[in-house]
């Protein structure tokens, strides 16, 4: 058993299997999700876990060298608008129908309980060399 990081077996070994490039979308609840990408849903209650505890347990364990978030999210959630701009000063905003586009072609799709708008992010892995 490991004693430390990401415990959920589904989700540590959906990240092993990631590569430079790889897209990952970190969603709310109400986000649609694509047919295609693996899922991992994570969603227990309305709120937990929150997009914040995902998305900083992820940004722990993998290499991130791009994120793109809907331009909606900063009247919409103000919150999750400046949790995104503290952790990835140079993001990318696109329209919500476009980041839905997007998320298709991600490999894997993490759902959280978040219960606020907009809470969603689509990241492109790096490497750590």
């Amino acid at each position: 058993m490991k004693k430390a990081g990401i415990l959920n077996r589904h989700l540590s070994g959906a990240l092993a299997e990631l590569g430079h490039g790889d897209g990952v979308l970190v969603c709310d609840a109400g986000m649609p999700i694509p047919a295609g990408p693996r899922v991992v849903d994570l969603a227990f209650r309305a709120g937990v876990p929150s997009f914040a505890e995902v998305l900083d347990g992820l940004l722990a364990e993998l290499v991130v060298e791009g994120a793109t978030a809907a331009t909606e999210v900063r009247e919409a959630n103000p919150a999750a608008a400046a949790l995104l701009a503290g952790r990835f000063p140079g993001w990318e905003l696109v329209s919500h129908d476009r980041l839905k586009e997007l998320s298709a072609a991600a490999r894997l799709v993490v759902r959280t309980g978040e219960a606020r708008p907009y809470a969603n992010v689509l990241l492109r892995c790096g490497v750590f060399f």
